[in-house]
Order: C-alpha cells, then sequence, then structure tokens
C-alpha cells in the first residue's frame, strides 16, 4: 500500500474531527427605541401625524411642513417589468403629494380616521417611522435637520380595499 493511501485510510478511520467551537451567544442589545427619550419620540410623531393627518384633512400646508423637498416617496407598481424598468415603482415627489392634498384625494371625515403612527428606530439623526391607515401602510426614513425632523424618503402600500 503506498504511503498516500495508508494516509488516507488513516483519516477515514481516525476519530472525528474535533467540532469548531460554540460561538458564544449574541448579547442582548436593548431595542433602539427603548432609550428614545419623550421629546424625540413626541417631535417625529408629530411630523409623522402631520404628513397623514394632513392628508385626511385636506391641509397641503400640513403636509408640506412634515416633507424634506426632495422626498422621495415610491410604491412598488402592481403592473409587471416594462422595458424601462425591470423592478417598476410608482413615484411621486413632495410637490405631487402636496398638490394632491390640496386637491383632497384623501380627505376623510374624522370619525372614519383610523390611523396609528409607530417610531420603529432611531440612531443620531436617522428614523425609520411605520403610519397605518385603512386605505395605506408607509414606511418612512425620516432625518434630522437641526432640532426639525423631515420626512426624506417613504415606501408605501396601498391596502386592498372591499368593492
Amino acid at each position: 500500500m503506498s504511503s498516500l493511501a495508508l494516509a488516507l485510510a488513516f483519516l477515514l478511520t481516525s476519530t472525528a474531527p474535533p467540532r469548531a467551537a460554540a460561538a458564544p451567544p449574541p448579547a442582548k442589545a436593548a431595542p433602539p427605541t427603548a432609550d428614545l427619550d419623550a421629546k424625540t419620540r413626541a417631535a417625529i410623531e408629530a411630523v409623522a401625524y402631520d404628513y397623514v393627518d394632513g392628508q385626511l384633512e385636506g391641509d397641503a400646508e400640513r403636509v408640506a411642513r412634515a416633507l424634506h423637498p426632495d422626498l422621495a416617496k415610491r410604491a412598488v407598481a402592481a403592473a409587471g417589468p416594462t422595458a424601462r424598468e425591470v423592478f417598476p415603482l410608482r413615484r411621486m415627489s413632495a410637490d405631487e403629494l402636496i398638490d394632491l392634498t390640496r386637491q383632497g384625494a384623501l380627505k376623510t371625515p374624522k370619525e372614519q380616521w383610523n390611523r396609528s403612527v409607530r417610531v420603529l428606530d432611531v440612531t443620531g439623526t436617522a428614523a425609520v417611522v411605520r403610519v397605518e391607515t385603512p386605505w395605506f401602510v408607509d414606511y418612512f426614513h425620516m432625518g434630522r435637520f437641526g432640532d426639525r425632523w423631515l420626512i426624506v424618503n417613504a415606501l408605501w402600500f396601498n391596502k386592498p380595499q372591499p368593492s
């Protein structure tokens, strides 16, 4: 038997290879928003409510004060890919949203308002917020500019409505 065959036979019949040391379990960190001070949370929520309540009231100025001028508002398009886009998106600018609000596109009687705002995460000058109404869900990226929070990005989903 050749030395290579002997070495191979030895490896195949030897004891199992040593197990890799198990990694220690990850330390459980507090949720990022656990230490969020009440003033910061209230400021972020106020901006989110300006956005949603402003639309429901048809108050374009209230919506405008919540938005960064370079807002990128998008939704995954229901239609399939086009020659132009493999992953199609519906896009809306701050000006378009403000104009739709001015036209009363989502104006709703107050007794039908069923909306919620939840701050999901805040790190430094960035925040993630979820807003929900019976008609849509929005996920915001918000930025703090000095003492002012603004919605910079919004990804929204139109909820299916009963016929």
